[in-house]
């Protein structure tokens, strides 16, 4: 908990698959991809990684001239590499923009993020292939995840950081006999009681159905002996009457 941070240090795709950072097994499968990836930043990519801003979620018809226009009122630029198809030729909806002074990166980090280009709210953030640990790329099963919800979360970015542990105090498992004799004489006592009580309980309720049974008994008894007396002054009146 001491070295504890919500962005990632150095990137782990088990870690980054868990809200906080404490999973023991990834509960995906493209994690268990990024585990077992081999990957190797891209040599051919020139430029100074730490003056570098990753821009993502772009339009597909957004050109280099709109992005230079966008992010050079943050400082001055020295490259923009817009990332396209090899095949097509299409951009892929993400560059990285290369600044002159880190006081303009910083600015760009700060101000761009979520700023509307062409309808389309945009993503920034510092360049992460070449600057961290580690790294493995969203193809891979890595990276922090993108707009969505639902699917592949990943944590310890930007986006979304990771959420600070609970510590929960140890609890003391010596209920069920594993403290001290008077702890486990005062549950074998607890349980005589209660078995004491449901005897008794047992008994009583017995004893209650006999003396209910013996009422209704005495009841019928009561009930039959009015009826006959009933009958019998109703045959004195019919010979009064005669």
């Amino acid at each position: 908990m001491a070295d504890w941070a919500p962005i990632a240090k150095e990137y782990d795709p088990l870690k980054a698959g868990s809200i906080d950072g404490t999973d023991e097994e990834p509960h995906d499968r493209a994690i268990w991809r990024a585990m077992l990836a081999r990957y190797v930043p891209n040599k051919g990519v020139t430029g100074e990684p730490h003056l570098t801003l990753f821009v993502a979620r772009l339009n597909l018809q957004t050109t280099e001239e709109k992005l230079k226009e966008v992010f050079s009122r943050y400082g001055d630029i020295r490259k923009i590499r817009l990332v396209r198809d090899l095949v097509t030729g299409f951009s892929k909806g993400y560059a990285f923009i290369e600044y002159k002074e880190e006081r303009a990166l910083l600015k760009a980090h700060r101000d761009a993020n979520r700023l509307v280009i062409d309808q389309h709210e945009i993503f920034v953030d510092f360049e992460l292939e070449r600057t961290l640990k580690g790294w493995i790329p969203r193809r891979l099963g890595g990276g922090f995840g993108g707009k969505k919800e639902s699917g592949q979360l990943r944590f310890g970015g930007r986006d979304r950081p990771f959420r600070k542990p609970i510590n929960l105090p140890n609890m003391k498992t010596d209920f069920y006999g594993e403290g001290s004799s008077e702890k486990r004489n005062w549950s074998r006592e607890g349980t005589r009681d209660w078995r004491t009580r449901d005897r008794e309980h047992e008994r009583s309720r017995d004893k209650r159905w006999s003396e209910r049974e013996r009422s209704w008994a005495w009841g019928d008894g009561e009930r039959e002996r009015d009826s006959k007396e009933e009958r019998s002054r109703g045959r004195e009146r019919k010979d009064r009457d005669r």
